[in-house]
Parts: C-alpha cells; sequence; structure tokens
C-alpha cells in the first residue's frame, strides 16, 4: 500500500503519516525498490492515533496504546498503560479547564465592576448616545397571540400594594390618585455583565424591553397630554438595578420593582417560565380610580407600543367634570 492510500484509508494526511513515521509509531516493510509498503494494520494504527490525538492525546503520547495493539489485544486501551495514558490527559485537561476557569473569573469580575462603574453612564456620556439605536429590534422575532391570560383583568380592583420605585420611594397602585395612569409590564432588562435566558430571542413577546421603556420615554410628554396622570414601568427587577435603567435611558418616570410577582398572585398577572426562572410577560394595564379600566395583551412591537397607548387615550379622552351652578 502506498503512502496515499494509507493517508486516504486512515482519513490524514502524508505529511502526518511521515511524522508518525519519524516518531517511530507506524514501521512499514520496504519492497525492493526502496519505497514503502503500507500494510492493513499500519491503517489501523494510523487511525488510532488519529482518534486519541482528536480527543486530546499528543501524537508523541500514544506509544502505549500502540504497544497494546502490538502485544495482540483486541482495543489499544486493553492495558494498564493505556488507562494510565487516559489519567494523564485527563489530569492535563483539568489542569487548562481550571486555569482558564480562573481566567473567566477574572475577566467576569472586571466585567461587572466596568458596568458598575460605567452603569448608569456619567451625564456627560449619556450625550453621546445615539438614542434611536435601543429602538432597534432583530428581525423576524415571534409574535405573540393572545392566549386569553389577561381577559379576566379588565374591571378588577387593584390590590391593596405598594411596590418600591426606582426614585426611592414606594407607589401605592390602589391609591395612585385621580385620573388614568399607565402602567407598562416588561419581563426583563438585561443586565451589561450577563446573557438573556437561552432562546430568549424566540420567546414571543420577551425581547424588547429597552425599546419599550425609550418609546414610553420619547412620547411621555405627548401621553401626559392626552391624558395619562401618571406613567410606571414594571418588572421583577430590583428597585436599585431600576433606578440603574432610569439613569441611563433618562427616563422621566418611575420604574417599580414586583420582585416577588406580588400582582402576579393576587391579580393573575399573566407570567412565564424561561431559563428555570419567572418572568412577567408583557402587557400594560390602565389604571384609573383603583381599578383596570383597559388592558393592552399582546403587545407587539414593544417599540411602538407607547404609540399604542397614545393612540387608545386620544380616542377614548375623559369627560370633564360637569360645571357646578353659578360658574
Amino acid at each position: 500500500m502506498k503512502i496515499s492510500e494509507i493517508a486516504r484509508d486512515a482519513q490524514v494526511t502524508t505529511k502526518a503519516i511521515r511524522y508518525y513515521e519519524s516518531l517511530g509509531l507506524l514501521a512499514p516493510a520496504r519492497l525492493g525498490n526502496g519505497y514503502r509498503d503500507y500494510s492493513a494494520e499500519d491503517v489501523r494504527r494510523a487511525r488510532e492515533i488519529r482518534e486519541l490525538n482528536r480527543l486530546g492525546i499528543p501524537v508523541e503520547r500514544t506509544r502505549p496504546f500502540l504497544e497494546c495493539l502490538e502485544v495482540g489485544h483486541a482495543h489499544a486501551d486493553d492495558c494498564p498503560s493505556s488507562l494510565a495514558g487516559y489519567r494523564a490527559a485527563i489530569d492535563e485537561l483539568t489542569s487548562w479547564i481550571d486555569a482558564l476557569t480562573e481566567r473567566r473569573a477574572v475577566l467576569v469580575q472586571r466585567l461587572r465592576h466596568a458596568a458598575a462603574r460605567n452603569f448608569p453612564l456619567q451625564p456627560d456620556d449619556l450625550e453621546a448616545i445615539d438614542m434611536t439605536d435601543v429602538h432597534e429590534l432583530p428581525a423576524n422575532l415571534p409574535v405573540p397571540e393572545d392566549d386569553g391570560a389577561a381577559d379576566h383583568l379588565p374591571g378588577m380592583a387593584v390590590p391593596t400594594i405598594e411596590l418600591a420605585s426606582s426614585t426611592g420611594e414606594t407607589v401605592p397602585l390602589h391609591a395612585l390618585g385621580e385620573g388614568r395612569h399607565v402602567l407598562y409590564v416588561f419581563p426583563l432588562i438585561g443586565t451589561p455583565d450577563a446573557d438573556l435566558p437561552d432562546g430568549w430571542d424566540n420567546i414571543p413577546g420577551a425581547r424588547g424591553c429597552t425599546p419599550e421603556a425609550c418609546d414610553f420615554r420619547d412620547h411621555y410628554e405627548d401621553l401626559i397630554a392626552a391624558g395619562a396622570a401618571g406613567v410606571f414601568g414594571m418588572s421583577l427587577q430590583e428597585a436599585g438595578y431600576l433606578r440603574g435603567v432610569a439613569e441611563r435611558l433618562r427616563l422621566p418616570y418611575a420604574m417599580l420593582a414586583d420582585t416577588g410577582f406580588r400582582l402576579a398572585e393576587t391579580m393573575g398577572l399573566p407570567t412565564f417560565q424561561a431559563g428555570g426562572k419567572r418572568f412577567y410577560r408583557r402587557h400594560t394595564l390602565i389604571i384609573r380610580e383603583g381599578r383596570i379600566e383597559h388592558v393592552f395583551y399582546p403587545i407587539f412591537p414593544p417599540n411602538e407600543h407607547a404609540q399604542q397607548v397614545l393612540t387608545w387615550l386620544r380616542e377614548h379622552p375623559l369627560e370633564a367634570a360637569p360645571r357646578r351652578p353659578g360658574r
């Protein structure tokens, strides 16, 4: 068998075959004209070297496995010396893993420190942000369908609950005061040092919390002019983090933290599971005099939702209070 033939059968290069020979791992017979003559056993040995090397065992350390075949064993790892070769390779990989894990931990720590130092950004840095970029969403996001999870909410009284706010205050949802208040509920605004749960973009309605927050920011004055007495965002994230979000995005309204899903438990607000954790489904409540007047659910696209709320407010104006006699 020629060198080109063994290389083909063993699925390696001719250069690799020559290297195996230089290490004494292959010893083909010689023909009368001096050409090498490779055998089926040489093919088997070359395949074994290739497979072991693919697993991370250097070519130079495959000799104990080949010697195991030479003495007649059916498998190259039937000998104690072969098992020792496995253990040595595993120990080396473990050392690499430990070193890489340590390096990764240092990088994560530096990332978190940098994120904490720059999140929220300083006011001077904020001026350099092109705020329109945050409105961009990945193409072909799945559109959520109405599963009826919010059908029971219109007309329901808001329970006596106070939530921590990004302003440092607590907000009594049951006593927001006169007029209409917009409470948009979102799943999660991602942190700088962590990825979103696996498959987040494939969950209908999950992606788009930052664009939605910015859309409410950009149309905040229009919403107030259209009759909204106040606007709030709400998620399961802690108030301290939401404070950073509000500052970074320059939100003119407060973000509320329902870390214990209190509204979900008392009102049956829609939620979903992802990555082993629970999140709020995206929806918006119009609260008026302590009751749910209207519900937006499902919501899509999130980066245009504030405009959808604005249209509804304009189409459903509050009636002016009647004049008292003599005035």
